[in-house]
């Protein structure tokens, strides 16, 4: 787990809020703060779809809402002549790139003991934040996830032209 300061914070608006860049994430929670205090959870409520869309593995294929698809909802919380008091976001990392992150690691065998690489992405007011995070399934002595996951979500970052330092 680390935490990283964001210094270009119009960079990073325009790439979490307005472009793709976060898209192959999920969103598990989000509470956004302006002249009300909005709360999402991100939990894919199946019994609100049909049994047919229920059946269909691809309307639902995770348990949380994709990003890019509550990345416009979001936005149009957050939009305005004033800037938000504060927001927090929990993003998840879609399983096929917490999978690639694993092998590319060495670390694909044992990749079923970690349930997911998560972001919890912080706004107060002034700056954002991002502390990277990594759950699993069982106790693991073995800090290898948690490192890979540091070092891929940095790379991604830097390809992203983020502007950040480590705290």
């Amino acid at each position: 787990m680390k935490a990283y300061q964001i210094n270009d914070l119009k960079n990073f608006m325009n790439k979490l809020l307005l472009s793709e860049s976060f898209d192959f994430f999920l969103l598990e929670e989000g509470t956004i703060v302006t002249y009300n205090t909005f709360h999402i959870d991100g939990h894919i409520r199946k019994d609100f779809y049909t049994k047919e869309e229920q059946e269909d593995s691809s309307l639902c294929p995770y348990d949380f809402s994709l990003w890019k698809d509550m990345r416009p909802l979001c936005f149009q919380l957050i939009k305005g002549k004033r800037t938000p008091i504060s927001f927090k976001f929990v993003l998840l990392l879609l399983p096929g790139h917490r999978n690639k992150i694993l092998s590319t690691g060495g670390y694909e065998e044992q990749a079923h003991q970690v349930k997911s690489f998560l972001l919890t992405v912080k706004y107060d007011g002034t700056a954002a934040t991002i502390i990277t995070g990594t759950s699993t399934n069982t106790f693991l002595m073995d800090k290898t996830p948690e490192h890979l996951w540091d070092q891929a979500f940095q790379k991604f970052m830097d390809k992203q032209q983020i502007i950040w330092e480590e705290l």
